[in-house]
């Protein structure tokens, strides 16, 4: 079976952007933050039992009990995630698409990274039929599958997987016996909560997955990495712990005494932190509905929006339109559009999507304005959508996708 390798198309050393919030600091977590770091007592672990503390009482508001020795904390998701792949081993799969920091950590470990096609409704969640076959053709090469990565809420194509699709393919890969790392990163920023059902894995299978969380998602600005995870409350659990545990030490990746002051107080969960979340999350749901109407009034396909601070694009149907601009494949798709748009717009190609597929991830941070002020404005407007500085950039992504449409129609061969 063809492993996924990196296309060598593009600057594939630099990530694109973490979709940020976009919005002004809040003023508890500036104040933490400067608190701890003018704090000269002891020395460098002081603060990581309160933290611990904080992120299992974080899980456990979510229906995920878990006690402070089976939580861990590291800098950043990517880091985190890195760790615990050392420590199963084993090749892994992941859907496709798929976070664009995934594959790369795994390949960096010199693991097996195979992706797995995700259902029409969403991403994030392999289609299980298709991680049946993809891990019995592993196995049938001689391969050693041993992981599923999955995010319920989903970057880059910010879905919510439906709890059934969750429950097929959590017994489909439980049944191969392979461990799941749930990426719940976003599970915390969805647009619509009351109509929404979010299914963690860990509630239907807590002996078999791993919970990890970046707090750059619902909480902290990506510039302070900051991320948790919840494991197994069982033997085997303890001991992947104690492994991932011990691949951080050895790589001293130990969250920063301030940044770790400010993550305890966000997974804390005070009425200013829940403030904000739900006003910010409330914000980019609307330019994010906004921005897709834009889109898919243009003629481009994408699915609704329902999570984080994205949504990704297929604009496959104005190839035309797009080839007579040179662009034939994502790479050139992500120059052209974030040319165009005066922001980053990553193809398709750095999430684990063909190179050939015209796909890319827009985020909704930067409609949010270009200074502390205007996105301040944002934040307390009733009416975001109708500021100066949003219409311009909602204008002006309608224009840049109207004028393909325009382009496709008129290049469109007669029938």
């Amino acid at each position: 079976m063809r492993r996924t390798d990196p296309e060598g198309h593009g600057p594939v050393r630099y990530g694109p952007p973490f979709p940020d919030q976009g919005l002004p600091l809040l003023p508890s977590l500036s104040a933490a933050i400067a608190e701890a770091a003018d704090f000269e007592g002891p020395g460098s672990f002081a603060r990581t039992p309160p933290l611990l503390e904080a992120a299992g009482g974080y899980y456990a508001r979510r229906g995920l009990p878990a006690e402070p020795d089976t939580v861990a904390a590291a800098p950043g998701a990517p880091i985190l995630f890195a760790a615990v792949t050392a420590a199963l081993g084993g090749d892994v799969l992941v859907p496709r698409p798929c976070p664009a920091w995934w594959a790369p950590q795994i390949r960096a470990l010199r693991r097996s990274v195979f992706h797995v096609p995700t259902p029409a409704e969403c991403g994030g969640v392999p289609d299980p039929y298709a991680l049946l076959e993809t891990v019995r053709r592993i196995r049938a090469e001689g391969g050693d599958p041993r992981l599923l990565v999955l995010a319920v809420a989903d970057d880059p194509t910010a879905t919510v997987a439906p709890p059934e699709l969750v429950h097929e393919t959590v017994e489909a890969a439980t049944a191969e016996g392979l461990h799941l790392v749930s990426d719940e990163t976003w599970r915390d920023t969805v647009h619509r909560p009351d109509d929404t059902v979010l299914l963690s894995p860990a509630e239907m299978v807590p002996d078999r997955v791993t919970v990890v969380t970046d707090l750059a998602g619902p909480f902290l600005p990506p510039g302070w990495p900051a991320a948790v995870a919840r494991f197994p409350a069982t033997a085997d659990g303890a001991g992947l712990r104690a492994r991932v545990l011990d691949v951080l030490t050895a790589l001293g990746a130990r969250i920063a005494d301030p940044v770790a002051a400010a993550a305890t107080y966000a997974l804390d969960e005070s009425a200013d932190v829940d403030q904000r979340l739900t006003r910010g999350t409330a914000l980019h749901a609307r330019v994010a509905a906004a921005a897709y109407r834009a889109v898919v009034t243009a003629g481009a396909v994408a699915r609704p929006p329902q999570a984080g601070r994205h949504f990704y694009a297929d604009l496959d149907p104005l190839r035309s339109a797009l080839g007579a601009h040179g662009v034939g494949d994502a790479q050139e798709l992500e120059d052209f559009v974030s040319a165009r748009l005066g922001m980053p717009t990553p193809g398709g190609h750095r999430f684990g999507d063909d190179l050939a597929a015209l796909r890319v991830r827009l985020s909704t941070g930067p409609f949010l304005g270009t200074t502390a002020e205007e996105r301040a404005q944002c934040l307390i407007s009733p009416e975001p959508l109708e500021l100066p500085h949003v219409q311009r950039a909602l204008n002006l992504l309608g224009s840049v996708f109207d004028d393909l449409r325009d382009d496709a129609q008129r290049w469109e061969p007669p029938r």
